[in-house]
């Protein structure tokens, strides 16, 4: 039999950011769906739907929303190298 060999990482759709708000909280990883990102508005797309998605939590658990200060991507993980 062949030995099967390992196949790359598909491409999710999506990109994560990292969120300081005015608090000086933050909140790390926060997943944004690819396909709204790019074009002229660059990354403001996915500060309206964090936002969007903090005013819901905020709403549901009764605590003010939290304005954000920044938003940036995250780094990108270094590739696991697991032997076998």
């Amino acid at each position: 039999m062949a030995k099967r060999t390992k196949s790359k990482p598909q491409e999710r759709g999506s990109v994560l950011f990292d969120v300081v708000y005015e608090d000086d909280s933050r909140a790390s990883n926060r997943r944004v769906p690819m396909e709204i990102l790019g074009g002229l508005d660059g990354d403001e797309p996915a500060r309206e739907l964090i936002a969007e998605q903090d005013r819901v939590i905020a709403e549901r658990s009764g605590r003010p929303a939290r304005t954000i200060r920044s938003l940036n991507r995250s780094p990108a993980r270094a590739p696991s190298t697991a032997e076998d």
